[in-house]
């Protein structure tokens, strides 16, 4: 397989993550009615925007776009997982600022005792971050050939 076809990939492969996030937001809010706490905000904050940066580079197939996308998704990641530990372990929910409305303790979903929404969005940013940092390694490889 080709480098460039490569980079293709993976970029093809953070674009349909960020998608899917980007959707299944949209389906527990707009669908489901769950609303949102903030740490579920900041969140989408960072999800967003990497659906048309991931898009743009995906068409324009720029592989040098890891370097912008790589910043929001290890921030996302980090946000998610301090949101999953609020929910899950006792140590950081009784640190937990009060979160608005919506407690960021509160779990609308709990699949398998494990898998809530800030799980979920973690995986989603964990992947995009593997695939960034994949695709730094592919550029970094074609550049020397």
């Amino acid at each position: 397989m080709k480098s460039e076809q490569k980079s293709e990939y993976l970029l093809f492969g953070a674009w349909a993550a960020s998608v899917l996030a980007l959707a299944g937001s949209l389906y527990f809010s707009e669908v489901l009615k769950y609303e949102p706490c903030e740490l579920c905000w900041y969140q989408r904050i960072l999800m967003y925007p990497l659906v048309i940066i991931l898009g743009m580079a995906m068409v324009r197939k720029d592989a040098s776009q890891w370097l912008y996308v790589l910043p929001l998704s290890v921030i996302g990641s980090c946000v998610s997982l301090y949101h999953y530990l609020i929910q899950k372990t006792s140590f950081f929910a009784e640190s937990a600022p009060a979160c608005g409305r919506v407690p960021c303790t509160g779990q609308y979903i709990n699949y398998a005792g494990f898998i809530t929404i800030p799980f979920l969005a973690f995986i989603a940013f964990l992947s995009i971050t593997i695939i960034m940092l994949l695709l730094n390694k592919q550029t970094k490889k074609e550049k020397n050939v």
